[in-house]
């Protein structure tokens, strides 16, 4: 779709040059201007020619393999203990500031969620221990409208000072109270914020939005939660590589139109379909094209990547007992693709024979492949003959 729209899409004022950068590669990903290689399995002679991916996070045919390979990462890391999942969302109000300024709002948005975190797990009257949380922000809604939102993972409990575990009062029940924890987020977001457009001399936030901005209730949604540690694996594969919308949503497109489905959660997630024109389609595809560098991933406390250089064993160590417990290796569904596997044989035997640029491989190394496909053709006959 955005190979046929790319004369109007390069000319357009809506997109600034990273987001051209990231579609013009999620357009010819998979296909001949990236390249391609040549791979050939050394037991049964299996040759199979693959044009190159673009490997960007935004493209929805890149993500399946490294979304694999970081849950294995992860599985490590995670502790015998319930967790909760617990959803930040800003209001509709600060969406063109997201636009406008898109890392310092969502910089703003991981601080904030951890400083409110901070307050309840450190009082005494909640936890009062130190504990973590991995979060991952999506910043769209179903039909692909600006919905900048937080995904948190936070255990049910904390690491005390005497080095023992300490399970949340409630029982696994609740986390916090969400009102109250709705106040304090609505109140480090705004303080975070003025904090960095006052750094950068940036005069957005003006009084009539702050006024806006507390005379609402902000959205902060904690979901029941998980039955233990294999759910937080099943969550992590929906969750952490997701991307604005996947292929297999795309229902029709034709020269001016794109038809999609999406689910409306104000109708208890009814399942819908949407038409846009092409460069509308587009254009709210490209604001969730996320700033160069920017980490949509984050960790935190005794989960970040300093505590498991030292703390989070002391933590391992405090939940010794119900790691014994754990009966089984937490392990994902999906198997990790091993591009050096023959198709053929299923044997680890594929190695790379050739390279080649948009031009394709040259007529010599055809013409040798036609061989070499021939003979394997030829012997895979003969055994089924005899």
């Amino acid at each position: 779709m955005l190979r046929s729209a790319w004369e109007e899409i390069a000319v357009s004022s809506h997109f600034n040059t990273w987001q051209l950068r990231t579609m013009d590669a999620i357009a010819r990903c998979r296909t001949a201007s990236l390249g391609g290689h040549v791979d050939q399995c050394t037991c049964c002679n299996h040759v199979r020619i693959s044009y190159n991916s673009c490997r960007n996070r935004h493209c929805p045919k890149c993500q399946a393999n490294e979304r694999d390979k970081w849950i294995a990462a992860r599985e490590k890391d995670v502790l015998p203990v319930k967790y909760f999942h617990v959803v930040f969302t800003l209001p509709s109000e600060l969406n063109p500031l997201c636009v406008a300024y898109p890392k310092l709002m969502y910089d703003a948005l991981f601080e904030a969620a951890w400083k409110t975190l901070e307050v309840f797990f450190s009082d005494s009257k909640h936890l009062g221990a130190q504990t973590g949380m991995f979060a991952i922000l999506h910043s769209w809604g179903q039909n692909l409208s600006l919905h900048p939102h937080l995904h948190c993972v936070v255990p049910s409990g904390g690491y005390t000072k005497e080095g023992r575990w300490k399970d949340a009062r409630g029982q696994g029940a609740f986390l916090f109270p969400v009102k109250a924890v709705s106040t304090v987020f609505r109140a480090k977001y705004i303080a975070c914020i003025r904090d960095r457009f006052d750094r950068f001399q940036i005069d957005a936030l003006k009084r009539s939005l702050r006024e806006a901005l507390f005379s609402k209730s902000w959205i902060v949604y904690a979901k029941r939660p998980f039955g233990g540690p294999e759910q937080v694996i099943e969550y992590l594969g929906r969750y952490t590589h997701k991307i604005a919308i996947s292929n297999h949503r795309l229902k029709r497109i034709d020269e001016k139109h794109v038809v999609f489905s999406y689910k409306d959660y104000k109708q208890s997630g009814k399942n819908k379909m949407m038409t846009l024109d092409k460069m509308e389609f587009v254009r709210r595809f490209s604001m969730h094209i996320l700033p160069k560098r920017f980490v949509r991933i984050r960790h935190y406390g005794i989960l970040s990547s300093t505590a498991k250089r030292g703390k989070f064993e002391k933590v391992k160590q405090a939940l010794k007992t119900r790691l014994k417990r754990r009966k089984k290796k937490l392990v994902t569904k999906r198997k990790i693709h091993n591009p050096n596997v023959c198709s053929v044989c299923n044997k680890e035997s594929m190695i790379r024979i050739l390279d080649f640029d948009f031009r394709g491989p040259p007529a010599s190394a055809l013409h040798d492949l036609s061989k070499v496909k021939k003979t394997v053709n030829e012997n895979t006959s003969s055994e089924k003959a005899s």
